[in-house]
């Protein structure tokens, strides 16, 4: 069921209790347990952190805890499937759940005594009504049992009575059926695109402002959180703008609050502040000449995997009247004449050159005078530590690494982070370039299709699910840029890349087509759960986003085949 006062039905709850943590593996998760994580050390709550990588490893951490703990969290997983179908728990466990994964599983919606979901009624959930979907089962034997020997009625009344039975009893089982026929619509209809929600870290931001215990630091993971949704693609430009403005009246609240201490000059404060920047991926802590060529807006733009690319951004260059020796070198060192009205002569040459959404609403920190960050750099700086494939570490390891990047105490990792979010996005880019090149997309009919051959460069670090979203997302918007076939611009992209060469099994994710007004909404799950069923292909659906599986190499090709058939 859904909690409408998130104090009373969760906080003042577990406030006295164990409570188990269950994360799952993404930035905004990291965040909300940050936040929740400090709210619980203000009241002195114990708990237990555990990372989740998947189902299986929801199902493992669950039979683990279930002896010590009653209470459990659920951060991003959870919600879309049936949780007490896949856990099996005793009937005192409680399941509190906040995640972003819609649509959320009718059954938990319906769970007034075990599930408490933790999601905001807001968002267009479009839940159908309760009576559309569970039926209690009617007696059935009401009119069979009304023969009996020794009957004294005449024999006529009773074949007539029997008639009516019987045609009661066809009556009930065709209305029977086409609620069931019904049902199947309604759920299918409900089920058939998975999207994301508000993010997790706002909605625990939200509890701790209720609580009166928000302090400039959950803000900060607030809006991280959100970034992180903007980052990985995984809502609407009307949805993010509207969560930033949220945020940004809790960052003037605050900034307000702080304006009369002492503290707002002194060497450790933390400042946050609404930005209007650019959409060049960790430009102040790069060269500038770097960042254009990484980034998917700027280099999908200029189409920089060709020389006519290339020869377009030198003019670009050129016609910002900015020196190559001042671009190519770390942001930090370039002149301060230049740095001064920086953002403002890139967003006027950015126009003529027709890229006109170059700036984006957004916050930055400062903390003290010389680390100044974006919400996007630490987004990506998390995700390339939660990620990282350099060191064999297990993810639990990662998840530690990431959620300490998060803290301001912890400066020296989150430079670490940002160190290996360089090399991601170089790697990310050299892919693009050599899949475009060398026309490794093909189009399969209903959809374009991409695999990454074992050998390719870096072909390790997308054996990741976020790492193969960013190749994904930016290869479609890169192929959507450079293609002259109008109908392969209005294609989803499937993307595979081997994952565990030992056991042969490869990485198969889809996303939807590209398009600025696009809903975000993904059918590509429950198009994978169908074509693996009939083609009896070896899938492991382990992954909270449904459009994320491990297919094993050999079953690729009728996999597909049966997605051809299916989507056409």
């Amino acid at each position: 069921m859904f909690i409408t006062d998130i104090r009373k039905e969760f906080y003042d709850v577990v406030v006295n209790q164990r409570v188990a943590l269950l994360v799952s593996l993404d930035i905004d998760a990291l965040c909300a347990c940050k936040i929740l994580q400090a709210l619980f050390h203000c009241d002195q709550v114990q708990y237990t952190l555990v990372p989740v990588t998947g189902w299986q490893d929801l199902g493992t951490a669950f039979l683990e805890h279930k002896e010590q703990f009653r209470y459990f969290v659920l951060i991003n997983c959870g919600a879309n499937v049936d949780l007490l179908e896949t856990l099996q728990p005793e009937e005192d466990s409680i399941f509190f759940i906040c995640d972003t994964h819609r649509p959320v599983d009718v059954v938990n919606v319906y769970n007034d005594t075990q599930v408490k979901l933790m999601i905001k009624q807001d968002d267009d959930l479009g839940v159908p009504s309760y009576d559309d979907i569970f039926r209690d089962e009617e007696e059935e034997s009401g009119d069979s049992g009304n023969e009996s020997d020794g009957d004294p009625e005449p024999s006529g009344k009773r074949r007539r009575y029997e008639e009516g039975a019987v045609e009661r009893r066809i009556e009930r089982q065709r209305a029977k059926r086409e609620w069931e026929a019904r049902r199947r619509e309604i759920l299918f209809d409900y089920e058939q695109y998975e999207y994301h929600g508000t993010s997790a870290a706002m909605m625990i931001f939200e509890l701790a402002w209720v609580l009166t215990k928000d302090t400039k630091d959950m803000l900060w993971w607030a809006v991280i959180g959100l970034t992180d949704q903007w980052v990985h693609d995984k809502i609407t430009h009307m949805k993010y703008v509207t969560d930033i403005a949220t945020l940004q009246r809790h960052v003037s609240r605050h900034n307000h609050r702080n304006e009369d201490e002492e503290n707002s000059l002194s060497i450790d404060c933390m400042r946050i502040s609404f930005e209007y920047d650019l959409r060049l991926a960790l430009y102040q802590h790069w060269s500038l000449y770097e960042s254009i060529c990484n980034s998917s807006y700027s280099s999908c733009h200029f189409k920089l995997w060709s020389m006519h690319g290339q020869k377009k951004l030198q003019e670009f260059l050129a016609d910002m009247g900015l020196p190559l020796k001042q671009v190519k070198q770390k942001f930090n060192s370039m002149d301060m004449s230049i740095k001064e009205n920086l953002r403002e002569v890139i967003e006027e040459s950015s126009n003529k050159y027709g890229m006109k959404d170059i700036r984006i609403q957004t916050f930055g920190v400062h903390f003290g005078f010389n680390n100044r960050f974006l919400a996007s750099d630490v987004v990506h700086a998390a995700a390339a530590l939660l990620e990282n494939t350099e060191k064999d570490e297990s993810p639990g390891d990662n998840f530690i690494k990431a959620l300490d990047c998060l803290s301001r105490s912890n400066l020296e990792r989150l430079h670490g982070g940002i160190a290996l979010a360089k090399k991601k996005l170089m790697a990310i880019q050299q892919t693009v370039a050599s899949c475009i090149c060398t026309n490794l997309i093909l189009s399969q009919g209903p959809f374009l299709y991409c695999y990454l051959l074992e050998g390719t460069p870096d072909v390790k670090l997308f054996s990741k699910p976020m790492a193969l979203t960013l190749l994904c997302k930016y290869l479609l918007k890169a192929f959507v840029c450079s293609t002259r076939n109008k109908r392969c611009k209005l294609l989803p992209l499937i993307m595979a890349a081997p994952m565990d060469v030992e056991k042969g099994t490869v990485l198969v994710l889809g996303i939807p087509p590209e398009s600025d007004t696009s809903d975000k909404k993904n059918f590509f799950g429950r198009a994978f759960e169908k074509a693996a069923e009939s083609t009896s292909s070896r899938t492991l659906h382990d992954h909270f986003d449904t459009s994320i599986i491990e297919l094993k190499m050999e079953d690729r090709t009728k996999f597909l085949d049966a997605l051809i058939t299916l989507l056409s």
